[in-house]
């Protein structure tokens, strides 16, 4: 009996293969899931780059802002042993200072109904003390200012030479304030100025003052005196002149009519003097950029 011959068992090829190898074969329709082409996955490498940015920023910002408040904290500090320091060591005090005696000597006041106008003036002696051991006031010059106490009507400025003021020194300096024709309120002036009896008054005083202990200076910063509760008495009205006698022709002596006395205007003759000590308040101002405080 003749042998029989079978052929090799040998797989097909899939079609990618028999694409690939062979010539003129034509691949199959549709192709396989594994020919298909696969569309890569969209990362956003800018959008991260961009969050991976923001993060460093601010973590850098708030580093930065923890780094400034410490050292804002730590100058506070070194600030705060300084200052409890120099309080311990020389017990510092502000100054004081009392209007000791004031004199309206001038005043004139018109007696327009709209638009009156005032002339005035006030003589202050003011004393300043200085109740510190071992510190040194040094003061600009002083700019006066009065006004009623009512209705703050003013009543003049002055100035007033500045001075050194030495540890437990007591400085007294005098001060004119004066007014001439200054408009004021109607019905404020007539309520608050009296041309016959008392009135009171209220006076502020602006310097910049420095301190200096040894050798040591401070920056000189402001510092505000206000006065209140003065009384001042209007001077009494100048009397009028006498009327010179004249000769006539005949020999006889005529006297002529007595000139009508001007009711706007208040001579001094012998102005009242309030000697009544009054303490004024002391106050620090302290300007930060726009603002005073």
């Amino acid at each position: 009996m003749a042998d029989r011959v079978y052929p090799a068992a040998k797989p097909n090829p899939p079609p990618a293969m028999a694409n690939a190898g062979g010539g003129g074969a034509t691949a199959s329709f549709p192709a396989p899931k594994s020919q298909m082409y696969q569309r890569p996955i969209y990362r956003p490498q800018e959008a991260a780059a961009k969050r991976r940015r923001g993060r460093s920023c601010r973590c850098s910002f708030c580093c930065c802002f923890c780094w400034a408040l410490l050292v804002v904290i730590l100058l506070a500090l070194v600030a705060a042993v300084a200052g409890g320091a120099f309080y311990l060591l020389y017990r510092p005090h502000r100054p004081s200072f009392t209007v000791s005696s004031v004199k309206l000597t001038a005043l004139n006041l018109s007696s327009s109904p709209t638009s009156p106008s005032l002339t005035d003036s006030i003589q202050l002696t003011v004393t300043a003390k200085n109740p510190n051991k071992k510190v040194v006031y040094l003061y600009d010059d002083f700019s006066f200012s009065a006004s009623t106490a009512a209705n703050a009507v003013p009543l003049g400025a002055a100035t007033s030479p500045g001075f050194t003021h030495d540890a437990g020194n007591t400085t007294v300096f005098t001060a004119t304030i004066a007014a001439n024709a200054v408009a004021v309120d109607p019905a404020s002036a007539a309520s608050d100025i009296k041309k016959s009896g008392a009135f009171s008054v209220a006076v502020d005083a602006e310097t910049r003052a420095g301190v200096r202990v040894g050798s040591l200076k401070t920056k000189k910063i402001g510092i505000q005196v206000h006065c209140e509760g003065i009384k001042v008495t209007p001077p009494p009205p100048a009397a009028p002149p006498r009327p010179k006698a004249v000769k006539g022709k005949n020999g006889t002596v005529l006297a002529p009519a007595p000139a009508p006395a001007d009711s706007d205007t208040a001579a001094t003759t012998a102005a009242t003097v309030s000697t009544a000590a009054h303490s004024c308040k002391v106050r620090v101002r302290v300007k930060i950029w726009k603002w005073t405080f």
